[in-house]
């Protein structure tokens, strides 16, 4: 009986310091980007805008994190938000649809984003996927094209924010 216990209890501490540890190997990596959508787009037609190149810096990120590209075993979108900052009286309520994709040289288009309406709020939060992007993640730089039909005419230029959030989950070092 008293095997059975110290086993149970060698057992719970166990599972409980692999969770400690594998929280260890977790983090977030978090991209901000900016568009612009030029005033007289066109109504319930669709126009894709590009980022700027986004550098990851993901070496750097994850050897502040104790590990390294080998070692990452997956990557997720957990959060994209669209934030409008000029013009300062406008809103997203002109958004119909956006869909959001992610490239990297040498790897195929990904959709990774979506939102089919949107209120008329300066900040937007879209719908993921749960794809996993590692491999996005582990090149040097990732570009994000946004699919956007509009409900009304711009008479403005729109500039948007976009801020994604990665969640990494990676051994460590040696492990």
């Amino acid at each position: 009986m008293k095997k059975i216990v110290f086993l149970s209890l060698v057992s719970i501490l166990l599972f409980a310091g692999c969770e400690k540890i594998d929280k260890l190997t977790q983090f977030d990596m978090g991209y901000k980007m900016t568009v612009v959508i030029p005033s007289s787009t066109g109504i319930n037609l669709p126009f894709n805008f590009f980022t700027p190149d986004v550098q990851t810096d993901s070496e750097a990120t994850f050897a502040i994190h104790s590990t390294s590209k080998e070692l990452i075993e997956e990557v997720l979108l957990t959060k994209l938000t669209l934030t409008l900052t000029s013009p300062g009286n406008g809103n997203l309520g002109f958004i119909k649809s956006i869909d959001v994709f992610i490239s990297a040289e040498g790897l195929p288009e990904e959709k990774i984003s979506w939102k089919t309406s949107s209120s008329a709020a300066k900040t937007i939060e879209l719908d993921v996927t749960g794809k996993d992007l590692k491999e996005y993640i582990k090149k040097d730089e990732f570009k994000l094209r946004l699919s956007t039909v509009t409900n009304e005419l711009l008479t403005s230029e729109h500039k948007i924010e976009v801020n994604a959030n990665f969640f990494v989950d990676a051994k460590v070092l040696g492990q």
